[in-house]
């Protein structure tokens, strides 16, 4: 929860090649206070099975940036997704068999006493995302 002088962020995550929640993908949080201000990490989570991170650490006050980190790769390996790709329009053979986006970063400004929801929308081959409510 944010109060005057700090923000808070909440995330989710949904698999858009699959219409579903992407459950167990490991998200790391980092803040700094200021551009040139060295990332501090804070913690991480791990997405629910309704795809959401609810147990995010807090912001520290003086939090200027924010970078959210999703592990999706590991997501993309396991074998129900694999399955998930082949009903795709894309070639099933992924040449080199690797995730083309092992991993996704987000880095997004915050003023306090907002709240920043990050929703993140994945597939094999791309993802988007938006300040949420």
């Amino acid at each position: 929860m944010s109060t005057s002088t700090t923000a808070s962020v909440s995330t989710h995550i949904l698999d858009t090649s699959v219409g579903r929640p992407a459950e167990g993908v490991a998200v790391r949080l980092a803040a700094r206070s200021g551009r040139a201000a060295d990332w501090q990490a804070l913690g991480g989570s791990a997405t629910d099975a309704d795809g959401r991170c609810k147990d995010l650490p807090a912001l520290p006050e003086g939090t200027t940036h924010v970078r959210l980190d999703f592990a999706v790769e590991t997501y993309f390996t396991k074998s129900e997704n694999q399955q998930a790709d082949a009903q795709q329009d894309a070639p099933a053979n992924r040449d080199s068999g690797a995730v083309f986006f092992p991993e996704v970063a987000i880095t997004f400004a915050v003023t306090p006493g907002e709240h920043y929801h990050v929703p993140l929308l994945l597939n094999p081959f791309g993802y988007s995302v938006y300040r949420g409510s």
